[in-house]
């Protein structure tokens, strides 16, 4: 009778170790997210160039998380609400590394843009970016606290984006006539930043099925 308890406690305890590599690759996540609005907005190299090596450290972590979670799945031993946390983190940990892999993108055209003159608009996609970056904060605190009010909230945030990446491509489209690089690049930003917003709502939704267990 005493086996079946140990078992249980550290399963219990492999499955906490996991949260919490989940809640440091969102750290990583964060962080290179706001090394890529540095790179843009501060047209600090020095951020871009940090960004591909997090990169690889966030992808990592994608792979290890991936792997424990299906390993205590197959284990058969977990219960409903454990189940459903490892099943959202599954999905949750997908859109945490695609949010990587656009602020790596974001790095990558800060580089292309420096050449040039200060592009029009980047007061008004500093915005966007704003927005974006405090949609992935919300709905990483709402991970860490499980917080599931919280987490639908970023829903609400996600509209604000949407306008924004309306109106700027809108005016992007009006400048048509001034061909070239730097035009193709920003209608590349706001649309990297308008995924990285879907993919931090997809988070939210997430955290609120683990707390509520409702889709």
């Amino acid at each position: 009778m005493l086996e079946f308890p140990a078992r249980k406690q550290e399963y219990e305890r492999r499955v906490l170790l996991v949260e919490q590599d989940v809640l440091r690759m969102g750290a990583l996540v964060e962080h290179s997210f706001w090394l890529a609005h540095s790179a843009l907005f501060d047209r600090n190299i020095a951020s871009a160039q940090q960004i591909p090596i997090q990169d690889k450290q966030i992808d990592r972590y994608y792979r290890q998380i991936e792997q424990d979670c299906l390993h205590l799945i197959a284990l058969g031993s977990s219960s409903p609400d454990n189940l459903r946390l490892l099943s959202a983190i599954m999905h949750l940990v997908r859109d945490l590394e695609r949010i990587g892999d656009y602020a790596k993108n974001l790095g990558e055209i800060s580089i292309k843009l420096l050449p040039y003159r200060v592009p029009l608009f980047m007061g008004k996609i500093l915005l966007m970016s704003q927005r974006c970056r405090s949609m992935l904060s919300m709905s990483l605190g709402a991970l860490a606290n499980l917080d599931g009010e919280q987490a639908l909230q970023v829903k609400v945030k996600d509209d604000a984006v949407d306008d924004d990446y309306d109106r700027l491509f809108q005016l992007l489209v009006e400048q048509g006539s001034q061909t070239g690089e730097p035009l193709l690049l920003l209608v590349l930003v706001i649309h990297h930043l308008e995924r990285m917003a879907d993919h931090a709502t997809n988070i939210g939704q997430r955290v609120a099925y683990i707390v509520t267990g409702n889709r």
